[in-house]
């Protein structure tokens, strides 16, 4: 199911529309989100499924793959994280500019999956904040197309002070993020 965007509410008349600031900004954020994907085990082919031409994300503007930290805004962690590729993760997530949006594609990358093991860290959460978790071993196409869905919503309805708030202050303090 295809959802169209529409107008953010306003002032029309013949020849103008006015809105809010926030409204605008985030109907563009929105519809423009560049993934970068850090795929290790089997939900990086489900990822690879969800680009391809049967469900083709560029739908929703994630065209562009991005595998430089500083020109993405949508971490996407499918698969299995090791705890030594943890430091890894969390430097590429604080290298990320704001606003930025985090999605646990997959069992393993939400709670560790079913390898409940001293060297597989259980979840990602455990070291950064995440916004969205799409479930599934692995997770079909449609899945992570729904979870991309879930972070179009949340950028399009984000204050843009929300990142600049003390509640979010606290969060990133929560995870020791500067």
């Amino acid at each position: 199911m295809v959802k169209i965007s529409e107008a953010p509410p306003g002032v029309e008349g013949p020849g103008f529309f006015a809105t809010t600031l926030d409204k605008a900004v985030g109907l563009a954020r929105s519809n423009s989100l560049w993934p970068l994907p850090f795929a290790t085990s089997c939900c990086g082919i489900e990822f690879m499924a969800t680009m391809a031409s049967n469900y083709d994300l560029a739908r929703f503007g994630s065209e562009r793959i991005g595998f430089s930290p500083r020109q993405s805004d949508m971490l996407m962690v499918m698969g299995t994280i090791a705890k030594k590729m943890g430091p890894v993760l969390r430097q590429v997530y604080e290298q990320m500019a704001e606003p930025k949006w985090v999605i646990a594609v997959g069992a393993c990358a939400s709670s560790g999956g079913v390898f409940d093991t001293y060297s597989v860290l259980q979840g990602i959460d455990r070291i950064i904040p995440v916004d969205v978790y799409v479930p599934g071993c692995p997770p079909r196409p449609e899945q992570i197309i729904q979870g991309v869905m879930r972070v179009q919503e949340l950028a399009a309805t984000e204050s843009l002070n929300r990142r600049n708030s003390e509640a979010y202050r606290e969060l990133l303090a929560k995870y020791d993020i500067k």
